[in-house]
């Protein structure tokens, strides 16, 4: 899987034989579905997917008006589970998305009124415009799935997904998220401007009346829902990994290690997370094993934001991207 297109075709639905296939057609559906309303960002969806499946968070970036918030607004749509939606602001305040307590005069006691964080899907819109203090407070949330409060761990829902949204850094008005917090996301896709046919498409969509703000009207439907995403995941436990594709993920994020353009490679815990991603896309290709062509699918999208360059090769000009470009084209790939 990469940015711009999908390298690799999920096989279509077709009629289940067990619960991991019927899980793999409603998975398949809910891209299907989501296409109804965004027209060429499959590997985006793929990406959303992915992160469901991995129990993993997605960091969507982008310039405004690439349809971000909407990918999300489609993949609720398409989904049996509760969705919440944050509009992050530079006045947001911690308790405004963990909760926090009330005092209640009546009886005299305090009680813990639930945030938003507490559903299923959250879509934690321009997430780099509020300020680090209430940025943090998704750290606990989004990495042991609770929220504590006055010293009470509160449990979340399962499925749990943060699928956040965000302007370049350079733009005005935003502060850019700190390691730990990128750290906590599974995935950093990159949203860009489609191609000159789909965006004819996507003006043809809107000339015959398309309203992004009535998903049900433009015929998206819900199509999977709990029980398929835990069906799904059991599904992608049981794919296999060889000794050598393990030792070329480990491999690929050693050499981030040592380029000279990189400061701070990926560390183990993004070596794992590239485990989990391409073992994700490998059950969703329709098999039931790992290739290195799935590790080098899912290499930029999963470790690109765990990756700090020294400040003179971002002069030079020099990305996280043309780093692993780098290093995907010179780690030798297991035969």
């Amino acid at each position: 899987m990469t940015d711009a297109s999908t390298e690799q075709t999920p096989p279509p639905p077709s009629r289940a034989a067990d619960p991991g296939e019927h899980a793999r057609a409603a998975l398949t559906a809910v891209r299907q579905e989501v296409a109804k309303a965004v027209v060429g960002q499959d590997a985006v969806v793929s990406g959303l997917v992915i992160g469901l499946l991995c129990r993993g968070h997605v960091l969507l970036e982008g310039v405004p008006g690439v349809a971000k918030t909407l990918l999300v607004r489609a993949l609720a749509a398409t989904l049996r589970v509760e969705t919440k939606r944050v509009q992050f602001t530079p006045d947001l305040m911690p308790g405004d998305i963990t909760g926090s307590l009330v005092y209640d005069a009546r009886t005299a006691e305090f009680s813990f009124a639930e945030g938003p964080v507490f559903t299923n899907l959250l879509l934690a819109d321009e997430i780099n415009r509020t300020p680090p203090k209430t940025q943090a407070a998704l750290l606990e949330a989004m990495e042991e799935r609770q929220v504590s409060v006055d010293g009470q761990p509160r449990a979340l829902p399962d499925p749990f997904l943060v699928a956040a949204t965000q302007n370049p850094v350079e733009y005005e008005g935003t502060y850019p998220l700190p390691e730990a917090q990128l750290d906590r996301f599974l995935l950093k896709l990159t949203v860009t401007v489609s191609e000159r046919d789909d965006e004819i498409a996507v003006l043809r969509r809107h000339a015959d009346g398309f309203d992004p703000r009535d998903l049900a009207a433009a015929g998206v439907q819900a199509v999977a829902g709990p029980a398929d995403v835990a069906a799904a995941r059991e599904a992608v436990a049981a794919v296999r990994v060889e000794p050598d594709v393990l030792g070329y993920i480990v491999d690929v994020c050693r050499a981030t290690r040592t380029s000279p353009s990189v400061q701070l490679g990926v560390s183990p815990r993004g070596a794992t997370a590239l485990l989990k991603t391409a073992r994700a896309w490998a059950w969703l290709s329709g098999r039931g094993f790992v290739t290195p062509d799935d590790v080098k699918a899912l290499a930029r999208p999963t470790l690109r934001h765990r990756l700090t360059l020294r400040p003179e090769a971002e002069m030079e000009g020099v990305t996280a991207d043309s780093v692993l470009e780098t290093v995907l084209a010179t780690v030798p790939v297991p035969r």
